[in-house]
């Protein structure tokens, strides 16, 4: 398959293959093609993306991560109150998300649905089997990466923080690494 350069706004595209793609500036572009014309080399940099199919993948999974973020916060969160407090209350989680109580009312309608909380008129929020056990896997993870930041050195209020958002973009693979790394570094 010959070469082909398709114009963007601010980027072109060399195609080199079927799964590889370059991209290359603008000015930079039209810099190369004047220099082949002329029978110099160009001495460009050019950035190599990966094959479209680890692409679609990786941004694939960002976004289920992003889909779960949710359900496993507030499962979490549910878990935890009931834990710590006795019950659930729509109000406590709101306060404890920075979100307005219509916005956990959405959301315990979906957990619902899906069959990870049982909401009791006037007596609160309650975990499926299936909730508490997502809600236990959501600790588990979450305290595997908050260790393996400590273990590098990271403060434990940024740690805590940080395995916040962390803990749903790691893929069990890594999450399997980052455990064997903070036990051998003495954090379990």
């Amino acid at each position: 398959m010959a070469n082909a350069l398709i114009f963007c706004a601010r980027e072109s595209v060399v195609y080199n293959g079927p799964q590889r793609a370059l991209t290359v500036s603008r000015h930079r572009n039209e810099e190369a093609s004047m220099s082949r014309r002329a029978g110099k080399q160009s001495s460009m940099k050019v950035t190599q993306l990966v094959n479209v199919e680890e692409h679609v993948e990786g941004f694939r999974q960002v976004r289920e991560a992003h889909r779960r973020e949710l359900i496993d916060d507030y499962v979490e969160l549910i878990s935890d109150l009931i834990r710590e407090v006795g019950e659930a209350r729509q109000v406590d989680m709101a306060a404890r998300l920075g979100v307005s109580q219509p916005t956990v009312a959405k959301m315990l309608k979906r957990l619902a649905t899906v069959g990870l909380i049982e909401q009791i008129p006037w007596r609160g929020v309650f975990l499926t089997p299936e909730g508490e056990k997502l809600a236990q896997q959501s600790r588990e993870r979450h305290q595997i990466v908050e260790n393996f930041l400590l273990a590098l050195g990271v403060n434990p209020d940024t740690a805590r923080r940080d395995a916040e958002g962390m803990e749903h973009h790691v893929s069990e693979e890594t999450l399997e690494v980052f455990r064997r790394f903070s036990q051998q570094n003495g954090f379990e």
